[in-house]
């Protein structure tokens, strides 16, 4: 089991920073893919970014070389780095911890936390 904190949302101008942490109670070293989501009102919840067991990184699109997802597995911790912000990167971010078994996955949740872009 795995209890997830994420932290570092708020208000920012477009053109701005954000850099998001996300805690896990347990340890999330080697056997863990790793994710940031995010879901604005109205919409779906969509994958901005993960980061695999062995450290491979993959972006939604429309983050690519903006967003940069990190992991510290001695600190238990992930990390989202959002550069230039725009008023779309509004949303909850959530982070995601992903176990898999054999071929049976298991995912844990955190609650949530807000970006919002906005001058």
């Amino acid at each position: 089991q795995v209890h997830l904190v994420e932290s570092g949302g708020g208000l920012v101008q477009p053109g701005g920073s954000l850099r998001l942490s996300c805690a896990a109670s347990g340890s999330i070293s080697r056997n863990y893919a790793m994710g940031w989501y995010r879901q604005a009102p109205g919409n779906q919840r969509e994958l901005v970014a993960v980061i695999t067991t062995d450290s491979s990184t993959n972006y939604a699109d429309s983050v690519k070389g903006r967003f940069t997802i990190s992991r510290d597995n001695a600190k238990n911790t992930v990390y989202l780095q959002m550069n230039s912000l725009k008023p779309e990167d509004t949303a909850v971010y959530y982070c995601n911890a992903q176990l898999t078994i054999n071929i049976v996955k298991y995912n844990y949740w955190g609650q949530g936390t807000q970006v919002t872009v906005s001058s």
